[in-house]
């Protein structure tokens, strides 16, 4: 009963930290449920069982509010289900001793970009209204997907990035059409897991116990965003993957560090850790003082503008 209430809090955790960043459900997911010693095909499996659930109720949300760019949906969708399903089978075949450094190494990749992105940059808003081709979706959508299924997470911190960067969508809707999409990337590879690896660790009562937490903090998600800084929230989540997976890959079998090692590379990473969350939060109220009042801008008839929060507020 115990593991089944951590469980459900790091779907509502996981879910927060997507609802505000658009990004990172999978990641953070993933990242807690192999520090509690879950397989990784399992732990991979476990999350994109419960994302079908999470997907489909983000999905049809960002659809109410009108955040959805139906098209790049399904270019960018339908070869990220293919990516993803190839992924689930390729982990699946791998040893799980060989499989969780592997998935380690791409989780704290993308830790890092995390940490990195959100910590000098924050949330971006560039040029609007070119159209988003099939040759850049369609290769993109089958990176993110193989990178989501055998990293366990993966699709926002790869495809979200790489929408806003074109700036040919803007983030509410870059975020909307990534989280609807990611529906089908969660089917897809839960299918996948589910033939390479025949259900073997996959818990149905896990599944429901991230699925409940994660649809919990859907609503908590939109009115944490409002007060967190995405900013800094990414660093933070940023750092914690960085550390729980720099610890796996130090205790594998690829490196086996002694304890005077492993207790050096925690003690660096704590400190980047602190100056990132330091800098972010600096950087944060630098930029909200340089924005005007909004009744100033309401009188004037304009928009405030951009910042983190207005960018993470419109998605």
């Amino acid at each position: 009963m115990r593991k089944l209430v951590l469980l459900a809090l790091v779907g509502l955790g996981a879910q927060l930290v997507d609802g505000s960043l658009g990004m990172a459900y999978g990641v953070t997911s993933t990242t807690l449920l192999l520090a509690i010693n879950t397989s990784p095909a399992a732990a991979s499996a476990t999350v994109h069982l419960a994302e079908i659930g999470t997907t489909l109720v983000s999905g049809a949300s960002h659809w109410r509010f009108g955040n959805v760019d139906w098209p790049v949906v399904l270019k960018i969708g339908v070869p990220g289900a293919v990516g993803a399903f190839a992924g689930a089978t390729f982990l699946s075949g791998l040893s799980t001793e060989t499989a969780e450094p592997v998935m380690a190494s791409i989780l704290l990749v993308l830790g890092l970009y995390i940490l990195i992105r959100f910590t000098l940059r924050g949330l971006r808003r560039n040029q609007l209204g070119k159209p988003l081709r099939k040759r850049f979706l369609g290769p993109l959508g089958v990176v993110a997907g193989f990178v989501d299924a055998t990293g366990g997470g993966g699709w926002g911190p790869v495809g979200t990035p790489a929408l806003l960067a074109s700036g040919r969508l803007e983030p509410r809707k870059t975020i909307g059409s990534i989280d609807t999409s990611e529906f089908l990337i969660a089917v897809a590879a839960s299918i996948g897991f589910l033939v390479g690896i025949e259900g073997e660790g996959v818990k149905a009562d896990w599944v429901a116990a991230l699925l409940i937490g994660g649809i919990i903090a859907a609503p908590i998600a939109a009115w944490l965003v409002r007060h967190i800084p995405p900013r800094v929230l990414g660093s933070a989540v940023g750092g914690l993957i960085v550390l729980t997976n720099t610890r796996t890959i130090l205790r594998s079998d690829w490196i086996d560090a002694p304890d005077g090692v492993r207790y050096a590379f925690y003690a660096v990473i704590y400190a980047v850790w602190a100056a990132a969350l330091a800098y972010s939060i600096r950087r944060h109220l630098a930029e909200r003082d340089l924005e005007p009042p909004a009744e100033a801008v309401a009188t004037a008839g304009g928009t405030p503008p951009d910042s983190d929060k207005a960018a993470a507020s419109s998605a």
